[in-house]
Protein backbone atom coordinates (compact mmCIF):
# COMPACT_ATOMS: atom_id res chain seq x y z
CA UNK A 1 0.00 0.00 0.00
CA UNK A 2 1.24 3.42 -0.90
CA UNK A 3 1.80 6.45 1.30
CA UNK A 4 -0.91 8.26 -0.65
CA UNK A 5 -3.50 5.64 0.42
CA UNK A 6 -2.60 6.04 4.12
CA UNK A 7 -2.73 9.81 3.85
CA UNK A 8 -6.21 9.74 2.28
CA UNK A 9 -7.35 7.19 4.87
CA UNK A 10 -6.13 9.40 7.75
CA UNK A 11 -7.81 12.52 6.28
CA UNK A 12 -11.04 10.57 5.74
CA UNK A 13 -11.07 9.24 9.32
CA UNK A 14 -10.47 12.73 10.71
CA UNK A 15 -13.31 14.12 8.55
CA UNK A 16 -15.70 11.40 9.73
CA UNK A 17 -14.66 12.05 13.36
CA UNK A 18 -15.30 15.79 13.02
CA UNK A 19 -18.70 15.10 11.45
CA UNK A 20 -19.75 12.67 14.20
CA UNK A 21 -18.60 15.10 16.94
CA UNK A 22 -20.53 17.98 15.40
CA UNK A 23 -23.72 15.89 15.12
CA UNK A 24 -23.29 14.74 18.74
CA UNK A 25 -22.85 18.30 20.03
CA UNK A 26 -25.63 19.65 17.81
CA UNK A 27 -28.22 17.30 19.33
CA UNK A 28 -26.99 17.55 22.92
CA UNK A 29 -29.85 19.87 23.96
CA UNK A 30 -32.45 17.36 22.72
CA UNK A 31 -31.52 14.92 25.49
CA UNK A 32 -33.54 15.57 28.63
CA UNK A 33 -31.43 16.35 31.68
CA UNK A 34 -32.06 17.71 35.16
CA UNK A 35 -29.45 19.08 37.54
CA UNK A 36 -29.89 20.49 40.98
CA UNK A 37 -29.06 20.51 44.64
CA UNK A 38 -30.82 20.02 47.93
CA UNK A 39 -30.76 23.32 49.78
CA UNK A 40 -32.35 22.43 53.12
CA UNK A 41 -33.60 19.31 54.90
CA UNK A 42 -35.94 19.57 57.91
CA UNK A 43 -37.19 16.72 60.07
CA UNK A 44 -39.89 16.49 62.73
CA UNK A 45 -41.11 13.57 64.79
CA UNK A 46 -44.60 12.18 64.26
CA UNK A 47 -46.24 9.55 66.51
CA UNK A 48 -44.90 6.48 64.64
CA UNK A 49 -42.66 8.00 61.99
CA UNK A 50 -40.61 11.02 60.94
CA UNK A 51 -41.59 13.73 58.49
CA UNK A 52 -38.79 14.92 56.20
CA UNK A 53 -39.20 18.18 54.25
CA UNK A 54 -36.66 18.91 51.49
CA UNK A 55 -36.22 22.32 49.83
CA UNK A 56 -34.29 22.09 46.57
CA UNK A 57 -33.29 23.95 43.41
CA UNK A 58 -33.42 22.21 40.01
CA UNK A 59 -32.40 23.31 36.53
CA UNK A 60 -33.48 21.91 33.17
CA UNK A 61 -30.41 22.61 30.97
CA UNK A 62 -31.85 20.79 27.95
CA UNK A 63 -33.89 22.22 25.09
CA UNK A 64 -36.87 20.00 25.98
CA UNK A 65 -39.49 20.69 28.68
CA UNK A 66 -39.56 18.27 31.59
CA UNK A 67 -43.08 17.31 32.69
CA UNK A 68 -43.20 15.82 36.18
CA UNK A 69 -44.72 12.36 36.59
CA UNK A 70 -43.39 11.57 40.05
CA UNK A 71 -41.36 13.11 42.85
CA UNK A 72 -40.14 10.87 45.67
CA UNK A 73 -37.67 10.86 48.54
CA UNK A 74 -35.38 8.13 49.86
CA UNK A 75 -33.43 8.13 53.10
CA UNK A 76 -29.87 6.80 52.83
CA UNK A 77 -29.05 5.36 56.26
CA UNK A 78 -25.65 3.87 55.35
CA UNK A 79 -22.67 4.95 57.40
CA UNK A 80 -19.16 5.48 56.00
CA UNK A 81 -17.14 2.34 56.71
CA UNK A 82 -20.23 0.65 58.16
CA UNK A 83 -22.86 -1.73 56.87
CA UNK A 84 -24.37 -0.62 53.55
CA UNK A 85 -28.16 -0.45 53.67
CA UNK A 86 -30.63 0.03 50.85
CA UNK A 87 -32.17 3.52 50.82
CA UNK A 88 -35.52 3.62 52.61
CA UNK A 89 -38.42 4.89 50.51
CA UNK A 90 -40.79 7.39 52.04
CA UNK A 91 -44.52 7.96 51.72
CA UNK A 92 -45.07 11.25 49.92
CA UNK A 93 -47.26 13.95 51.44
CA UNK A 94 -49.87 15.21 48.98
CA UNK A 95 -49.75 18.80 47.74
CA UNK A 96 -53.17 19.47 49.28
CA UNK A 97 -51.94 18.43 52.78
CA UNK A 98 -48.85 20.63 52.84
CA UNK A 99 -50.46 23.83 54.17
CA UNK A 100 -52.23 21.84 56.89
CA UNK A 101 -48.95 20.16 57.77
CA UNK A 102 -47.12 23.48 58.17
CA UNK A 103 -50.01 24.94 60.23
CA UNK A 104 -50.17 21.95 62.60
CA UNK A 105 -46.38 21.40 62.94
CA UNK A 106 -44.74 24.73 63.87
CA UNK A 107 -41.44 22.90 64.49
CA UNK A 108 -41.02 22.75 60.69
CA UNK A 109 -40.62 26.50 60.49
CA UNK A 110 -41.80 28.54 57.52
CA UNK A 111 -42.85 27.20 54.14
CA UNK A 112 -40.20 28.52 51.73
CA UNK A 113 -41.32 26.98 48.42
CA UNK A 114 -44.25 25.37 46.66
CA UNK A 115 -44.42 21.61 46.20
CA UNK A 116 -43.05 20.08 42.98
CA UNK A 117 -45.99 17.92 41.96
CA UNK A 118 -47.05 15.70 39.04
CA UNK A 119 -48.16 17.64 35.99
CA UNK A 120 -45.86 20.60 36.63
CA UNK A 121 -43.50 21.52 33.79
CA UNK A 122 -39.92 22.74 34.07
CA UNK A 123 -39.30 24.78 30.93
CA UNK A 124 -36.06 24.43 28.94
CA UNK A 125 -33.20 26.39 30.48
CA UNK A 126 -35.20 27.29 33.62
CA UNK A 127 -34.23 26.97 37.28
CA UNK A 128 -36.90 26.63 39.96
CA UNK A 129 -36.99 26.32 43.76
CA UNK A 130 -39.46 23.78 45.12
CA UNK A 131 -39.97 21.36 47.99
CA UNK A 132 -40.91 17.74 48.54
CA UNK A 133 -41.89 15.93 51.71
CA UNK A 134 -42.36 12.37 52.84
CA UNK A 135 -42.84 10.35 56.00
CA UNK A 136 -40.43 7.57 56.93
CA UNK A 137 -41.18 4.70 59.31
CA UNK A 138 -38.11 5.40 61.46
CA UNK A 139 -37.48 7.43 64.62
CA UNK A 140 -36.35 11.05 64.21
CA UNK A 141 -32.90 10.13 65.54
CA UNK A 142 -32.38 7.76 62.57
CA UNK A 143 -33.50 10.41 60.10
CA UNK A 144 -31.22 13.01 61.71
CA UNK A 145 -28.19 10.70 61.60
CA UNK A 146 -28.75 9.82 57.93
CA UNK A 147 -26.02 9.68 55.33
CA UNK A 148 -28.28 11.75 53.09
CA UNK A 149 -31.61 12.20 51.37
CA UNK A 150 -32.08 11.33 47.70
CA UNK A 151 -34.62 13.30 45.69
CA UNK A 152 -35.95 11.35 42.69
CA UNK A 153 -37.73 13.26 39.90
CA UNK A 154 -39.28 11.36 37.00
CA UNK A 155 -40.46 12.73 33.65
CA UNK A 156 -43.69 11.52 31.99
CA UNK A 157 -41.59 9.91 29.26
CA UNK A 158 -39.78 7.75 31.84
CA UNK A 159 -36.48 9.57 32.32
CA UNK A 160 -35.54 9.62 36.01
CA UNK A 161 -33.08 11.84 37.84
CA UNK A 162 -31.63 11.46 41.34
CA UNK A 163 -30.36 14.46 43.28
CA UNK A 164 -28.47 13.45 46.44
CA UNK A 165 -28.05 15.60 49.52
CA UNK A 166 -24.51 16.89 49.95
CA UNK A 167 -23.94 17.10 53.68
CA UNK A 168 -21.37 19.35 55.32
CA UNK A 169 -19.00 17.03 57.18
CA UNK A 170 -18.19 19.80 59.70
CA UNK A 171 -21.83 19.84 60.88
CA UNK A 172 -21.87 16.14 61.75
Amino acid sequence: MSKQFWAFLAVGLVAVGVFVASVWNGTKGNHLDLTGKIVRVRTTALPDSTLVVVDFRVTNPSDVPLVIREVSLKLDRSKPGGKQEDPLGGTEVSRSDVDTMFDSLPSLGPKYNDVLAPGETIAPGKTIDRMAEATFEVPKSVADSRKGVILHVEDVDGAGFDIPEKQDIAKK
